[in-house]
């Protein structure tokens, strides 16, 4: 078959695709599916229609990892952030390394002065640039998308030059950031929520990897969890995002995945197993959907992928 392939500028080349092989054991959901008659989901970097991958959305809908935020002192409080290569780094590992690309569109220097420096004084300068910038994504059969945004540098240094400098990149690193973030949590949108809702805890992947080392594989028909049979740690955990579903809810989730188209319901899969660190070998991750925090990133893919069909 013949896939478009975005280039650096968002056009399109076309180019013939390695024949792909699936050697993982197929999903407790597939196993229902087949069993209903309806075919086994293509890849999941096949794009759903003119737009993003199955693979992409669930990328982009997926809560942000408390990991990679950052804080820092700004006024009288504290203020939570992304890095400039994070932000990079998530462009380049969900749109593609030649799927997306950024351009400064405008920037000015709006103020230099001198100013002292430090505990002892030292003359120096202060230098603020604002920039804003252009990030244009290649999406598969369809025009590419553009987001601007606007940001501010701040350079002190002794050095006029070094200040100038420090100031520009911070200024065009803002604008980026700022312009990406419109896509989603990975890029810093959980972030603007002052309760920070879709960034995930830090005390959930140990302990999802603690509980994926123990769970048996199940097979096409997986029984449900109980909360009564949890030891009390596990039943009551500290983190309400660690808290156990309740038999109907986990029915309701399993029925709502088998709804989907099956390229999505295959994006679905590959982005969960990687989300929660499924193992390799474990058959199925019907059995993994047990906890509030599977719940509430199971219900943020579906509203993503209602919102991406509202649009197309």
């Amino acid at each position: 078959m013949t896939v478009a392939a975005p280039s650096a500028n968002g056009a399109s080349t076309s180019r013939t695709a390695a024949p792909r092989t699936n050697q993982r054991p197929p999903t407790a959901l597939e196993f229902i599916r087949r069993d209903e008659g309806m075919p086994t989901p293509p890849p999941a970097s096949e794009p759903l229609a003119a737009g993003f991958t199955a693979e992409q959305v669930a990328a982009l809908a997926a809560p942000l990892d408390r990991a990679k935020v950052k804080q820092r002192e700004q006024g009288r409080g504290r203020v939570s952030y992304l890095e400039g290569w994070q932000v990079i780094s998530e462009a380049n590992r969900i749109f593609g390394f030649d799927g997306w690309q950024r351009q400064t569109t405008s920037i000015h220097c709006v103020s230099q002065a001198e100013r002292s420096i430090g505990a002892g004084h030292r003359p120096g300068w202060g230098v603020t640039y604002i920039a804003r910038v252009r990030v244009t994504v290649a999406v598969h059969g369809g025009a590419p998308l553009i987001r601007e945004g606007s940001g501010a540098g701040h350079g002190i240094d002794v050095d006029l030059g070094q200040a100038h400098e420090s100031a520009l990149k911070e200024a065009e690193t803002d604008a980026m950031k700022r312009a990406l973030m419109t896509f989603g949590n990975p890029f810093g949108l959980a972030l603007y929520d002052k309760q920070q809702r879709e960034v995930s805890s830090p005390e959930a992947r140990p302990l999802q990897l603690a509980a994926a080392t123990s769970r048996p594989a199940l097979s096409a028909q997986p029984p449900l969890p109980s909360a009564a049979a949890l030891p009390p740690a596990a039943a009551a955990p500290a983190d309400p995002g660690l808290a156990e579903l309740d038999p109907s809810t986990i029915r309701q989730l399993h029925t709502a995945l088998r709804s989907l188209p099956a390229p999505l319901l295959a994006g679905f899969t590959k982005a969960f197993r990687k989300r929660f660190q499924v193992p390799e070998d474990a058959p199925s991750i019907a059995d993994r959907i047990c906890q509030r925090r599977h719940h509430d990133w199971i219900e943020a893919f579906l509203v993503s992928h209602r919102l991406v069909d509202a649009e197309s």
